[in-house]
């Protein structure tokens, strides 16, 4: 069993001794910024002068700077930059003012784990991955709440990594709901997993082909996503707050019945062959090198794609449906 900490585990000092520097103010990158500042921290934000985000950074009341400017100022860096661009920021913008004593922290291992990112052998590198995204992570903190976080060290020439990142998670409001250890590589290949195989990739997979099966069988659009689509956060939000068993309790008997008699006819062997071939692909780095190997191809791919499911009849059935919820104008 792994071992869980909490606030009252953890010293929160080692943060009041550092200037942290926030690269990045997309949905993580304000979150962490803003929790660490109430939790008394010195933080500062990095970021492109002619990006979007530094109106929103001053309007939140920080001053930003550029990001090398930033990136010398600090001591601790976090690097929150979206995966793809991180390399070259980290190349041009953070490395050339790295020197011992200073800490990078990350919020996935993908560039770590899959050395996009190499940093000097005398810096910290540590890693604090919060489980939610950045607005939660926000909303939960001003509630006097957290949300679950891994953190991890990679390196640890100060023999204080540890300390460090634990302070960070407790300033971000993370161990008052709890935070496990883990490694950048078990983070990094989990997360992956996840994403492709059931939290993205194979949820839409499986909405789209029960609309599909319904349709073609001569059913209304608007029936089918009603079944497949639409109550799909209702059953999710019930697993959520009262996990599988707690959830087959809240619904029908027939529900009950038929879920359990027939997922596994759906869901069966041949998924879980399909599922260990996608967790080998992102293990042996297959995955990391079609999506960051040629970053133009891939994201011009990944254009491609969100275009042709935007065309898919779900898609506009969907908007109708939300319409009509309420839920979009």
């Amino acid at each position: 069993m792994v071992k869980v900490y909490y606030d009252s585990d953890i010293d929160a000092s080692p943060i009041s001794k550092r200037k942290i520097a926030v690269i990045g103010y997309g949905s993580q990158g304000r979150a962490q910024a803003l929790n660490l500042r109430d939790s008394g921290a010195e933080v500062f934000v990095g970021l492109r002068q002619s990006g979007n985000s530094w109106k929103l950074a001053e309007n939140d009341g920080f001053q930003p700077l550029g990001i090398a400017d930033a990136s010398s100022k600090a001591d601790t860096i976090l690097v929150l930059v979206p995966d793809p661009p991180q390399p070259a920021v980290y190349k041009a913008e953070i490395e050339p003012h790295l020197r011992a004593g200073k800490t990078l922290s990350f919020s996935h291992g993908y560039n770590i784990h899959f050395r996009e990112i190499v940093p000097p052998k005398n810096v910290d590198v540590v890693m604090v991955a919060p489980k939610s995204p950045g607005q939660r992570l926000r909303e939960l903190y001003l509630n006097s709440f957290g949300v679950p976080a891994l953190f991890a060290v990679y390196q640890n020439p100060s023999g204080h990594a540890r300390e460090l990142v634990l302070a960070l998670c407790k300033g971000m409001g993370c161990s008052r709901a709890g935070v496990i250890e883990t490694t950048f590589k078990d983070e990094t290949e989990s997360d992956l997993f996840g994403e492709q195989a059931v939290l993205v990739g194979g949820l839409m997979r499986l909405i789209i082909e029960g609309f599909e099966t319904l349709v073609d069988a001569g059913y209304p659009p608007e029936l089918a996503y009603y079944e497949t689509c639409n109550e799909m956060k209702l059953i999710m939000d019930l697993v959520y707050q009262f996990g599988f068993v707690g959830m087959l309790r809240r619904v029908s008997d027939t529900a009950k019945f038929g879920g359990l008699t027939v997922g596994p006819k759906v869901i069966d062997h041949q998924v879980r062959k399909n599922m260990k071939d996608v967790l080998k692909e992102v293990q042996d780095g297959t995955f990391a090198k079609s999506w960051t190997g040629d970053r133009k191809q891939a994201a011009q791919l990944l254009d491609e794609m969100i275009d042709e499911l935007g065309k898919h009849p779900i898609e506009k059935v969907g908007k109708d449906i939300r319409k009509l919820s309420g839920l979009e104008k």
